[in-house]
């Protein structure tokens, strides 16, 4: 925590300081409003403690310019002159408490604790709103996942940054999380992005803030997902995704320690965990020039390798189960089985789409249910199509009829390609949505087969 003391009277903010310190509470003071400003534009607050009546610029004043850049940091409001008045225009401008000087040193901490406190609360439900991310834990008892629970457990503690690898779909996020709720930080933000999920033009805006002006529509000040996470995490997924002018920008901040947000002239200091993830080669990137090789020795400092559900086929009863309870509460459905065969059929199938696609099976399986029970005929097994996604192409033969040994599983990816684009009229995105695929893959398989329109 980190609090910003302006008031006028030396005694006073000397004296709120030395009673901050005694708690372990960081904290810095102000003379005067101006000098305030300069402190809030260069460094983050947690809280400011703000006199009402000061020479040049009030406590009012300066809360008032608070608000119209975007500085989030709530206020308390002191002053000697307990007049009602003043209380209640400071608490319409904005301030979140009013304190009247004298005041109790035990009544402004815990003030202070409880308006940070709520002041959390909101940067959590700000980063819900603008990262989405699964709350599942790590699900399995197979030798790799074992594994995976005891590099977590050695560098939970640490504040290393972790590289994390795997196939789309095999629970990187998951990992990171399982990383995060190891560590000392666990209570603070874990702020995820996608990188690839966010257009070129944003990312740094994103990523870094903005302040007012700074392009056309930012009316405000915004913090970055950096400030947002705090002492937390950032999990930076899709890494590989990041354009090479952002990725000069990220390498600076694991430098540094420091951001600029777009349109700002000062550095502020940042102290979140990276980790980071990726379903691509990073290695045959970095050799192709597509991605720094300093900013990859950075990113990789620790290395977790999640291996897709296919090598790993005894996880796949619990994750069934699993998946089967979570989906079901979600649907407001209850007393769900699976019958054995259907299990068995589910653990032996090869999963290109790795744990998502395990889900979507048992989630459309519970749309298309013939009763209490979920038996082999309430699930469509087919390999996605997913050619460079996962390195495992191709269309189960057991799904349309091809016959991977006799060579005719290329033939049964184009017929299933045709269906779905027929069956949506062409649209290519429902057409690869229906095969479990991107809009990417579908473009390059039509390209590939020569199918015309």
């Amino acid at each position: 925590m980190k609090i910003l003391i302006v008031d006028d009277e030396k005694h006073i903010r000397e004296s709120i300081k030395r009673l901050l310190a005694f708690e372990g509470i960081e904290s810095e003071y102000a003379a005067d409003g101006v000098a305030g400003q300069r402190l809030l534009l260069q460094d983050y607050f947690d809280a400011v403690i703000l006199d009402l009546k000061m020479p040049g610029m009030s406590g009012q004043e300066l809360m008032e310019w608070m608000h119209r850049e975007g500085i989030p940091a709530p206020v308390v409001m002191i002053s000697a002159h307990g007049e009602i008045r003043d209380a209640v225009a400071a608490l319409k401008s904005g301030a979140r408490d009013y304190l009247v000087k004298p005041f109790d040193p035990g009544e402004l901490l815990f003030k202070l604790k409880e308006i940070v406190a709520n002041r959390r609360r909101e940067a959590l439900l700000e980063v819900g709103k603008r990262t989405a991310g699964q709350r599942t834990g790590l699900i399995g008892d197979s030798l790799p996942v074992c594994q995976i629970r005891e590099q977590i457990t050695r560098i939970g503690a640490t504040r290393s940054t972790v590289l994390i690898t795997g196939e789309s779909g095999t629970g990187k996020e998951i990992v990171a999380r399982e990383i995060h709720g190891a560590s000392e930080t666990c209570d603070e933000p874990f702020v995820a992005v996608n990188i690839g999920g966010i257009p070129e033009s944003l990312i740094e805006s994103e990523l870094f803030g903005h302040e007012k002006g700074a392009f056309t529509g930012a009316e405000a000040r915004k913090p970055g997902l950096f400030e947002l996470a705090g002492e937390g995490t950032l999990f930076l997924d899709e890494i590989g995704e990041m354009p090479l002018t952002i990725q000069v920008k990220l390498l600076r901040v694991l430098q540094e320690r420091k951001i600029r947000r777009l349109g700002g002239t000062l550095d502020i200091p940042v102290n979140a965990r990276i980790l980071s993830a990726t379903n691509r080669n990073i290695e045959e990137q970095v050799r192709r020039g597509m991605f720094r090789d300093d900013l990859f020795y950075r990113l990789n400092v620790v290395r977790i390798s999640v291996p897709p559900l296919r090598e790993r086929p005894g996880d796949i009863p619990l994750l069934a189960g699993h998946l089967l309870e979570r989906i079901s509460a979600r649907m407001g459905i209850s007393d769900i089985l699976l019958q054995p065969e259907a299990l068995e059929k589910l653990s032996g199938y090869s999963f290109p789409g790795n744990v998502r696609e395990l889900e979507n099976i048992i989630e459309r399986a519970l749309i298309y249910r013939r009763g209490r029970e979920l038996s082999v005929a309430d699930f469509e097994l087919r390999s996605a199509v997913i050619g460079e996604e996962c390195g495992n192409p191709g269309i189960s033969a057991e799904k349309f009829g091809g016959n991977e040994a006799s060579g005719s599983l290329k033939k049964a990816e184009n017929e299933a390609i045709l269906r779905a684009l027929q069956k949506w009229n062409g649209n290519r995105t429902k057409a690869a949505a229906e095969l479990g695929i991107s809009r990417r893959t579908i473009l390059n398989k039509i390209k590939k087969y020569g199918i015309r329109k």
